[in-house]
């Protein structure tokens, strides 16, 4: 609350630095946070190694979550700086990537689908 308040005094006198006060603040919280989003990927892969999942999905769904959070995140950035297309870019960039990504799972489920149905 305190780099808001800031980033408003400081963007009436030198808007670049009011920027760059969000970019830095926004950086240091993720930094801050790092050590339990470490501790929650831990957590969710020991439950998938005792639940016998295949890792190679758990790590594909943390990859989609972790573009989800940048692409919002540099999206949000973009917004501050008064560029809202360039934000938008953003956004459909994370949305392409998570899509694609996404793709072996859905395959996975359409086959899993598949194959309980019963053929007539």
């Amino acid at each position: 609350m305190i780099a808001t308040f800031l980033a408003l005094i400081v963007d009436e006198q030198k808007p670049t630095f009011a920027v760059l006060l969000v970019v830095f603040v926004g950086c240091v919280i993720f930094l801050l946070l790092m050590d339990r989003i470490t501790g929650i990927i831990r957590m969710i892969e020991t439950v998938a190694q005792n639940a016998s999942v295949n890792l190679m999905y758990v790590e594909t769904i943390l990859k989609i979550i972790g573009i989800a959070y940048i692409a919002e995140f540099g999206a949000q950035i973009a917004k501050d700086a008064g560029q809202g297309a360039i934000a938008s870019k953003i956004e459909l960039s994370g949305k392409i990537l998570i899509l694609t990504l996404a793709i072996p799972i859905i395959s996975v489920i359409i086959q899993t689908i598949i194959a309980l149905i019963p053929k007539a």
